[in-house]
């Protein structure tokens, strides 16, 4: 009996190897990329830090509750009741001399910027987990495909976590992307993947980059946390300060509320967009993610002229109503009266003008 009890773990320790060698579950760095991440001054005792102390886990929490939590909860509207609406814009077609952005649902986004064609965050495959069928997206948020995608001027990815750098896209990306710029780290899933290291670049908080003239991008802290396996934070999350000739963006990532809001718009600010995550929150994990209230915080803090709302709409990654974050940080702002922009998947977004056509369409829903 005991034998069979060995033998058994054994296979599911052996299969469990095997699964997680799988390519889209990236590398750690090695060699002169390890050697300069931990240099950092973020990175102590074997993986990066946040700028506080970022427990995973509310005071009290712990993991058996929270998995409990989310096998047997019964959420009501946790999935859209029916298919979602969206626009396709042919980002091929558009107005080269428009400054334009569109968003793909969660953290995806399209932008179109004095001339340069910019990815965020590019999620495509239909699902935000390892394991095939879990976490799909919502019927109706997958209208894109990389054949939608254009060249790619900078593709942008805010940490490696599985909603935000997704393997089967960023390969058909491949021969698209012109420059990639990420979290210290990150550069090695990308250089396993077959990418040109020349192209990669990855950078600690608070460095700044010139690619070329009229263009300026500054890494910035997030507060959140990093990994594509069991050992968490072994690479850099981060969000970008854009500079361009004619507007400033905030391109947040995702992140619990800190100081480094307050700090980035004291310091950069103000912007003309700041894009933040506002949804896939649970007071259980409060210091990773942001509750809606503490997304116009931010804004306000960011002092910035209008903000867009992603990190929702396309995965059930929590447990709250699949609308619920608009409505919450849209009441929220509009006490504080800051301008919330919710665009429809798909939608174009005209960076000069970008309250027209904006609209609550997921109260319709």
């Amino acid at each position: 009996m005991l034998f069979i009890i060995i033998s058994v773990l054994l296979v599911i320790a052996v299969g469990i190897f095997f699964f997680m060698s799988r390519p889209e579950f990236g590398k750690t760095a090695t060699g002169e990329n390890l050697e300069r991440l931990q240099n950092s001054a973020n990175y102590s005792k074997g993986s990066f830090q946040n700028l506080n102390p970022t427990p995973a886990l509310a005071e009290g929490v712990t993991y058996t509750q929270v998995t409990k939590e989310f096998l047997t909860a019964k959420t009501k509207d946790r999935h859209p009741p029916k298919k979602l609406p969206s626009k396709k814009t042919d980002l091929y077609s558009l107005n080269p001399e428009q400054n334009v952005l569109v968003w793909f649902g969660h953290s995806s986004y399209f932008l179109q910027i004095d001339g340069k064609k910019i990815l965020v965050d590019p999620v495509f495959s239909g699902n935000a987990s390892p394991l095939p069928g879990t976490m799909k997206s919502f019927p109706g948020s997958d209208i894109y495909t990389i054949d939608d995608i254009p060249e790619i001027d900078y593709l942008f990815i805010t940490h490696d976590h599985w909603d935000h750098l997704d393997y089967k896209t960023i390969i058909r990306l491949k021969k698209k992307v012109k420059q990639v710029f990420t979290g210290l780290g990150v550069k090695a899933h990308f250089e396993h993947w077959g990418f040109n290291q020349q192209i990669i670049h990855e950078y600690d908080w608070n460095e700044t980059i010139v690619p070329e003239p009229g263009f300026t991008i500054i890494s910035a802290p997030a507060r959140h946390f990093s990994g594509r396996k069991f050992k968490r934070n072994t690479s850099l999350w981060l969000s970008f300060i854009l500079i361009t000739p004619t507007m400033k963006i905030y391109l947040g990532g995702d992140s619990g509320y800190d100081q480094h809001f307050l700090e980035i718009g004291n310091k950069y600010g103000p912007f003309d967009i700041a894009i933040l995550e506002c949804g896939q929150y649970n007071k259980n994990w409060k210091y990773i993610h942001m509750m809606p209230e503490e997304v116009a915080q931010a804004a306000h803090d960011l002092g910035t002229e209008h903000t867009v709302l992603v990190h929702w709409a396309k995965f059930p990654l929590a447990h709250h109503p699949w609308n619920e974050p608009p409505a919450r940080a849209t009441a929220e702002a509009e006490r504080k009266g800051i301008s919330i922009l919710t665009p429809m998947i798909g939608q174009t977004v005209l960076l000069h003008e970008p309250t027209k056509d904006n609209n609550k369409w997921w109260l319709e829903i």
